[in-house]
């Protein structure tokens, strides 16, 4: 700048090197130091271990570039016609007067999201994996299961927390993975190799807190929905939050809303279990208590039976039969009536007479009174007159 030549009347006059250097003054001092980039990936290249971009609008474009130093911390790397949100800072050469954007962060825009969700989705209903008919039925008192989730993470804490409030008697395996980046084919591997189910697992739980969508494109991956469509025991995800929809949700066996809904619809209730053991103790003591009173009234019953058709009770029913029919004899027997003052005649053959018509005069006839007879002889004969 010190080489400028101005008179009143001239325009500034610059070398090459002094222009550039001049903008690139003007550029750091009159810029934001970082600043967010909507664009769309025109060409993405990997070169000497940096991501080198063209970034595009449709109406202008402009170059951008990750270091090697940040590849490996970014979470995305995007690929042709991916549309991006970058967080960078400009950079300027002044040996030759370009302008690039520094890539410090990048992630999928929405709208690439939904892109590859839908081109995944349609990739898998084509092949039946995304069926209704697929889905395992989850235990019902699962013996042990995985979370597969962020470790530490305040998702896997809740789970945990919620896990031993429900069902403490379930055994629980926690197994980290990563739950954002480019990591589809390390949670593949894990999920493959848990496939073999050497812990004699009851079923998985794969888990990620909330997040933007962006954040969940991880679960949208094939290479995942794949292993997770394959697995020989149910699966359970609760990724995001219950608006969030993932292609991993598409393929488990259960999708529930959280990471802590999953462990809720998957382990049975300690306290509802209790109340129904108490229910079903109740059911039963009642039912024996009715069963034994049944049977017991059915004993006694019986027992009538029994003792009314016992010898001892038929002598003692015949016996009083007996009596009765000895004292209705005995009531109407004819010594009875004689001791009442009746008395009995007959002829002297013993033949017995009942009317006047049957005696004769001077015929012989036996009175027989209580203690004894008389003997008689018709005297005279009187008909009553009826």
């Amino acid at each position: 700048m010190n080489n400028i030549k101005t008179t009143k009347d001239s325009l500034p006059t610059f070398s090459v090197n002094e222009l550039n250097q001049s903008i690139g003054l003007l550029l750091s001092r009159g810029f934001a130091p970082k600043f967010i980039l909507k664009a769309t990936v025109s060409k993405a290249q990997i070169r000497k271990g940096h991501l080198w971009l063209t970034l595009t609008d449709g109406k202008a474009s402009v170059d951008g570039v990750a270091w090697a130093s940040t590849l490996n911390s970014l979470k995305f790397l995007p690929k042709q016609d991916d549309g991006v949100l970058i967080v960078g800072k400009l950079n300027f050469w002044e040996s030759q007067a370009r302008i690039s954007v520094q890539v410090l962060d990048i992630r999928a825009s929405l709208s690439t999201v939904l892109k590859k969700f839908e081109l995944v989705k349609s990739n898998l209903l084509q092949e039946g994996l995304i069926n209704e008919s697929l889905r395992k039925k989850l235990p019902k008192y699962p013996d042990s299961i995985a979370i597969l989730t962020s470790v530490p993470s305040s998702a896997l804490a809740d789970m945990l927390r919620t896990a031993k409030e429900r069902w403490p008697l379930t055994k629980l395996y926690v197994i980290p993975i990563p739950v954002q980046g480019n990591n589809e084919e390390k949670v593949g591997n894990i999920l493959r190799e848990l496939k073999i189910n050497r812990l004699k697992l009851s079923a998985i739980v794969i888990g990620r807190g909330g997040g933007s969508r962006e954040d969940l494109i991880l679960f949208d991956s094939e290479i995942i929905a794949r292993e997770i469509a394959g697995f020989p025991i149910p699966v359970i995800t609760g990724i995001g939050h219950e608006d969030d929809l993932t292609i991993a949700d598409l393929v488990a066996d259960h999708r529930s809303a959280t990471p802590t809904a999953a462990i809720v619809d998957l382990l049975p209730s300690k306290m509802n279990e209790i109340n129904n053991f108490l229910q079903t103790k109740k059911m039963i003591k009642d039912y024996f208590n009715l069963f034994f009173a049944s049977k017991k009234n059915f004993l006694i019953a019986k027992k009538a039976i029994f003792e009314s058709h016992s010898p001892m009770q038929i002598i003692k029913s015949k016996k009083t039969n007996l009596n009765h029919i000895y004292q209705l004899l005995n009531a109407l027997s004819p010594h009875t009536y004689l001791k009442r003052g009746f008395a009995l005649v007959t002829d002297l053959k013993g033949k017995s007479i009942n009317s006047v018509k049957n005696l004769r005069k001077s015929d012989k006839f036996l009175v027989q009174l209580f203690d004894g007879k008389i003997s008689a002889e018709v005297d005279n004969v009187n008909y009553d007159k009826i």
